[in-house]
């Protein structure tokens, strides 16, 4: 038994270890983990029957020998005048324990151990847990979800009954405690409690959520509340090592802010719920939030009856385009100003697939140019992963870039290459503009091909929930729809740049989201978009 606690440990430690890393930035190659977790659990199985039947064999092997040995302890020298007990208890001891002793020597974890060994380089490591969790909460601040939604499952769309327990509301809090965002520990040890007040049962002990929760009421500014949770706190443990020190503070602080203020009565600590909208959420570096979130949620989108009278649908042939003369594009608009338009069926199913069959393997995380550098790097506002594909190595690819041409009327030989991007647990990018400003005239100077003129993104998956492609300064919202495409010009006809395609694509909420996208550079565009000094579209 000590041998198979070591190796369950061995295991155990096992699932820790990875070489891979941002494996949440990507469904698509989240999947694959689904099927090597599938493979592990059968050779848990066969390593679970393979014990089973050893201990049967030893158990076996015991039953005999008991009987022997309760035969021949009962009058031994009668039991060995029997010569034949004699020669079998020379044998025995010579040879058959031998045997024993193999066999309970014998390690039928060597191959789930081998197994492990193949695939755990492939595992999710700390910052792809860390990486998850922060975008739980991304996705609960985006369309105000509260912790009881996700812990139930509750999510639009979703067909899987899953819950998180009480460990894992805890280990949420934790994760968002050490990185010192109190808003969300608070929401989440609230959660934690909250289950285990109800009976559900826990490895975490409820004085260890009591102290992150109190104290991250306590950032939070809630000193009545602190105090209140505190105590709770001490009359479970009253030699807790921190609780009765934090305490006394919490107290003082309390009576300090009493007597600088004319209200000398202390307000009672609130006895509603700590739940979403509790407490306000920290601003952060992005000064249209709101806007931006409030529009992926599909609230203030200003799609009024007037502007929706100028939108219209027609077939387009890109001004008899040979290639789309028998088979125009079905053209829908979108938004009116800046110019929007949707294409239907600009991706076959088939077409599709092939570009995620050639994209998958060498999908890795997408990146941004930094601003003052011109380096690309990760960024947290950022999460998918990305490969970039070249017309000549798949005919497929090549026919997409060709048809991108023929629908837009402006030459791809200076576009960037066809970049695929599938986005990972709650996939986002936020707020950003495709072509560079004046503040990064650098940004696409190695291509030697300009700014980036338009913007050609096709959607090759649908989305059950979230995932809309949104322009807050106009307040659009763009759902995905699988073998669509939408385009707009990102730069006016005087080259100065639009800034109101400033875009973003919201964070997906239930689903994977994949995408191509073409941009378009301003060379080679001369005689195919004339420039002008009207601003306008």
């Amino acid at each position: 038994m000590v041998t198979c606690l070591v190796n369950v440990a061995f295991l155990l430690a096992c699932l820790c270890c990875t070489i891979d890393a941002e494996v949440f930035t990507s469904i698509g190659q989240m999947t694959d983990l689904i099927f090597t977790e599938r493979e592990l659990v059968q050779s848990l199985k066969e390593y679970i029957k393979a014990e089973e039947s050893k201990l049967a064999a030893v158990k076996s092997w015991a039953s005999k020998l008991d009987a022997l040995s309760r035969a021949s302890t009962s009058d031994p020298e009668a039991y060995l005048a029997h010569p034949v007990n004699a020669y079998k208890l020379m044998k025995r001891l010579n040879t058959e324990w031998s045997v024993l002793e193999n066999l309970v020597l014998q390690d039928p974890s060597d191959g789930f151990i081998s197994n492990m060994s193949v695939h755990r380089q492939y595992f999710p490591d700390e910052e792809d847990e860390k990486g998850a969790a922060k975008a739980l909460m991304r996705l609960q601040d985006t369309y105000k979800l509260d912790s009881e939604s996700f812990s139930k499952g509750k999510l639009p769309g979703d067909q899987y009954n899953t819950y998180l327990t009480v460990d894992d509301c805890y280990d949420m809090g934790k994760m968002a405690y050490n990185e010192a965002d109190y808003y969300h520990a608070v929401l989440w040890m609230q959660q934690a409690l909250r289950q285990l007040d109800a009976g559900e049962e826990a490895v975490v002990a409820k004085t260890d959520i009591l102290d992150y929760l109190s104290y991250s009421v306590y950032q939070m500014g809630d000193l009545p509340r602190a105090i209140e949770l505190t105590r709770r706190l001490v009359a479970l443990d009253p030699g807790h090592q921190r609780a009765g020190g934090n305490l006394r503070y919490f107290e003082k602080l309390l009576t300090k802010e009493l007597l600088e203020t004319v209200n000398t009565s202390q307000e009672p600590a609130s006895e509603e719920p700590i739940q979403l909208g509790t407490y306000e959420r920290p601003r952060d570096y992005l000064p249209e939030r709101e806007t931006y979130e409030a529009l992926c949620r599909g609230e203030g989108v200003k799609m009024t009856v007037r502007r929706r009278s100028r939108l219209f649908c027609r077939y387009h042939d890109g001004k008899r385009n040979p290639r789309l003369l028998l088979k125009p594009m079905l053209e829908e608009d979108e938004w009116d100003s800046p110019h929007i338009v949707r294409y239907l069926n600009a991706l076959s199913d088939q077409e599709i697939q092939k570009i995620k069959e050639i994209a998958k393997p060498r999908l890795a995380r997408a990146t941004v140019r930094d601003p003052k550098t011109g380096v690309l790097t990760t960024a947290g506002y950022r999460v998918s992963k990305s490969a970039w594909l070249e017309g000549e190595e798949d005919e497929v690819i090549e026919r997409v870039n060709q048809r991108i041409e023929d629908i837009t009327g402006l030459t791809v030989k200076t576009a960037e290459l066809l970049q695929v991007a599938n986005y990972g647990v709650g996939g986002q990018y936020e707020p950003h503009f495709d072509f560079s400003r004046k503040d990064e005239p650098d940004a696409f100077k190695t291509l030697g091909t300009g700014n980036r003129v338009a913007t050609f993104l096709n959607y090759m998956s649908d989305v059950k929930a979230g995932g809309a492609t949104v322009f807050p300064d106009f307040g659009a919202s763009i759902r995905p729809r699988k073998g669509t495409a939408v385009f707009w010009y990102n730069l006016l006809p005087s080259g100065e740049g639009d800034y109101r395609t400033r875009h973003a694509a919201c964070p997906v909420l239930v689903g994977s989201k994949w995408v191509s996208n073409k941009w378009i550079h301003e060379r080679g565009q001369e005689f195919r978009r004339p420039c002008g000094l009207s601003e306008g579209d």
